[in-house]
């Protein structure tokens, strides 16, 4: 009985938060849409019973599904979201693993203060700091300059409201969790083993790609992992960040909800995302499993 009260309680935090909320939007995406509050009309109506279930069945449609896949501007966003979080995760990747590589060489006393500056940002609100890169990144702003300052530029550059500018906000709010999980992971590399790598003729360089980066390779899939899932999806960055040309699910999904009210294809929009979301969440899940079968 102890043992089935453990195991179901993971299972009822993902029903209640995640299998019921799931369900309600894929109602409303089976829906029309309807100038009311709220502004759909429900094709199925739990009040109604089984015969209103029955009907719900013979009436079922996906009218909604198929217009995201006639209309260009959805499996765009799609792609545009994936390809954005894609690079941004593998800047993450660029930038985070020298930093995490610095921290675990560094020396014992060191290692605290050097965790607290990076999970130093996140003190501070995630919207103040989204907004603090629109001062940094305007023509008028400190990074242009700067530039004009040292003279590696004659004019601003045109860096707010740009692709560009989303890249840097996405790597500069989620570069943490690649740092850290990569960190975790090198902390725990055995040193002999390098040493016993130069001893067989490896150079260091040799050493670093044949011992160190394959016994970093959990800490790296699940940095990916952590970095690419919620950039996937995000809209706060490319909203405030972004031009018009800027094409990401998320910004799309909250301008259906909320611009245009057209709520039964904005619930198409968000189970689709989930249901892309979830492929990397299953693969991240098997991979942490692994390592904790590794460990025991």
């Amino acid at each position: 009985m102890r043992r089935f009260s453990l195991i179901a309680v993971p299972y009822l935090w993902l029903l209640g938060l995640f299998m019921v909320p799931f369900l309600i939007v894929f109602k409303i995406s089976l829906s029309d849409v309807a100038l009311s509050i709220p502004p759909y009309t429900p094709t199925l109506e739990l009040s109604d019973g089984w015969a209103g279930f029955r009907d719900f069945l013979s009436q079922l449609d996906f009218e909604n599904f198929e217009f995201l896949a006639t209309d260009d501007l959805y499996w765009k966003s799609y792609l545009s979201s994936v390809q954005i979080a894609f690079i941004s995760t593998s800047i993450c990747l660029l930038i985070g693993f020298p930093i995490a590589y610095g921290m675990a060489n560094a020396p014992k006393e060191w290692q605290p203060t050097l965790m607290l500056l990076v999970i130093l940002p996140f003190w501070t609100s995630f919207l103040i700091r989204v907004y603090s890169l629109i001062g940094i990144l305007s023509q008028e702003g400190m990074l242009n300059q700067f530039l004009m300052w040292v003279g590696i530029i004659n004019e601003p550059l045109t860096i707010l409201n740009t692709n560009v500018a989303v890249y840097i906000g996405i790597v500069y709010t989620y570069v943490p969790f690649m740092i850290l999980p990569i960190y975790a992971t090198l902390i725990k590399l055995d040193g002999s083993l390098l040493e016993a790598a130069e001893d067989l003729g490896c150079s260091r360089t040799e050493a670093f790609w044949r011992i160190t980066v394959p016994l970093s390779k959990a800490g790296i899939i699940a940095g990916c992992f952590l970095v690419f899932i919620p950039a996937l999806g995000e809209f706060v960055i490319p909203s405030l960040l972004g031009g018009s040309d800027t094409l990401m699910i998320g910004k799309v999904l909250y301008e259906e909800f909320f611009a245009n009210r057209d709520w039964p294809v904005a619930g198409a929009v968000a189970v689709i995302l989930l249901l892309i979301l979830i492929i990397p969440i299953v693969l991240y899940q098997r991979n942490e499993q692994k390592m904790m079968e590794a460990e025991t």
